[in-house]
């Protein structure tokens, strides 16, 4: 009988070390940090502009910081312009 092998194996492993969670719990805590950072950067964009302009943020405080965010992306996002981003939200 063959098992299957998670893709995160060692990940989880070492949070089950590290912390108080179980495997199964340390597996969805990683399944749910993958599929956090896997989301598309236009979505990502237009996301957190609803989120700050729900804080009471203006465009001129949500641009820079957005770009900023995309920086520290798992996956480095391209680098937007303001101009880019704004197209993004507002089309």
């Amino acid at each position: 009988m063959s098992t299957a092998r998670h893709p995160h194996e060692d990940l989880i492993a070492h949070l089950t070390r590290t912390s108080a969670l179980g495997p199964g719990e340390a597996a969805r805590v990683v399944a749910d940090v993958l599929a956090y950072f896997s989301e598309p950067v236009e979505d990502f964009v237009r996301r957190r502009h609803t989120e700050l302009r729900a804080r009471g943020l203006i465009n001129d405080e949500i641009f820079p910081r957005v770009a900023a965010e995309l920086a520290l992306r798992r996956v480095a996002a391209p680098e937007l312009s303001l101009r880019q981003l704004r197209r993004i939200v507002y089309g």
